[in-house]
């Protein structure tokens, strides 16, 4: 087999579960650490080996993460040249992080930039974008809801927001490029949108429906 032929392989048989789990936006994802462990029985198998590695950008007045995933084909060695495939991700590193020192905000920009270069590299499709039917059905359940909210009395105006209007307003925020908990605590003093009222719901969404989304 070639490396191309190798990665297909690869691609095909790798599965890598969602081992993580974002208490605040109510979401399962994968990390590059779960990526790796899901796909070393496979390097091993296809006679290959993969190769990380990072490097620092600065483009404008930011700092970038550039890291580079690089599938190595360990029997082609024609000529004293060695096969390889390679994909790159960017991740920019916040300006500043709550409760994070700048070597660990450094940290944290490469295991996404990491993250995504497996991705690409695998074929990992690790998002749900605001065009795919999950997000469309989630956002018709979110219509529905806020009909609902129009028959909702005085008396449970406040009654907290069910966990499937939790996840929608966290996705519109984030699709709207938000800090979902910076405005979360500066306007209602909470961190998470589980503790959102159906009235604070109502409003932000009413707040945030004409802004453009993130690009």
């Amino acid at each position: 087999m070639n490396i191309y032929e190798k990665l297909l392989n690869i691609q095909t048989e790798l599965k890598a579960p969602k081992g993580q789990e974002n208490k605040f936006g109510h979401y399962k994802y994968r990390s590059c650490e779960d990526i790796l462990e899901a796909v070393k029985p496979l390097l091993a198998k296809n006679k290959a080996t993969l190769q990380l590695t990072d490097k620092i950008e600065n483009l404008g007045n930011r700092y970038y993460i550039k890291a580079t995933a690089i599938l190595i084909d360990t029997e082609d060695t024609k000529n004293g040249e060695i096969a390889c495939i390679e994909n790159t991700a960017y991740a920019r590193e916040s300006e500043e992080k709550k409760g994070m020192d700048d070597s660990q905000i450094t940290g944290t920009a490469s295991s996404y930039a990491r993250k995504y270069a497996l991705n690409g590299l695998f074929c990992i499709d690790d998002t749900k974008d605001a065009d795919t039917n999950e997000f469309k059905e989630q956002q018709d359940k979110s219509d529905k809801d806020n009909q609902k909210q129009t028959e909702v009395t005085e008396e449970n105006i406040d009654d907290l927001v069910t966990e499937q209007q939790a996840k929608t307003v966290y996705a519109i925020m984030k699709q709207k490029g938000l800090d979902v908990e910076k405005q979360l605590f500066t306007n209602y003093n909470i961190t998470n949108t589980k503790d959102l009222t159906k009235k604070q719901y109502a409003s932000i969404l009413n707040a945030i429906k004409d802004m453009p989304n993130k690009k």
